[in-house]
């Protein structure tokens, strides 16, 4: 006969051998306690959880980095844009002024393009600014929470020196 001690090692041996688990717990043996098994589960789950929040810093590191350069980009660029258009300016009036018409003319012309496309964004944002309205959703419940409050009567309270009922004041 053979001895079930002897068993239980050799398929405890198998068990690690094949490399067995269930869930995050891996099989050792027959002779560790549920409160092993618990300390083991709870250790476990708490090194996931610290992964977890580790993989979620330094993603959220990545994205500010991506962001950081990203704005530090098109800072770039709108500055870039801002210099141009001085140069851009010149050049437009003294390619006017290569045309046949006079210099001051040219520069007559580029400022009054200028100031034409100026009205334009300026009457597109008086459009836009029309269409905004008050939040009458917000408005309505806030008028709705004053007429409730309105209604409302303060609750008497006793004094503790004299024991006469002090009505609340609300101002």
């Amino acid at each position: 006969m053979s001895d079930p001690g002897k068993r239980a090692a050799t398929a405890a041996g198998a068990v690690e051998a094949t490399g067995d688990t269930v869930g995050p717990v891996r099989l050792i043996g027959p002779d560790r306690t549920l409160g092993q098994l618990v300390a083991t589960a709870t250790a476990e789950m708490s090194a996931l959880v610290h992964d977890e929040i580790a993989l979620a810093k330094a993603e959220l590191r990545q994205d500010v980095k991506r962001g950081v350069t990203g704005g530090a980009s098109l800072t770039i660029a709108g500055v870039l844009a801002l210099f141009s258009l001085p140069v851009l300016s010149f050049a437009a009036a003294y390619g006017i002024h290569n045309l046949g018409l006079g210099l001051a003319w040219s520069f007559l012309i580029v400022g009054g393009a200028f100031l034409l496309l100026a009205g334009l964004a300026a009457l597109l944002a008086m459009a836009k600014f029309k269409k905004v309205k008050p939040p009458e959703r917000s408005i309505a419940s806030a008028k709705q929470t004053a007429a409730v409050l309105q209604n409302v009567k303060p609750h008497p309270r006793q004094d503790e020196d004299s024991a006469v009922v002090v009505a609340r004041s609300s101002a």
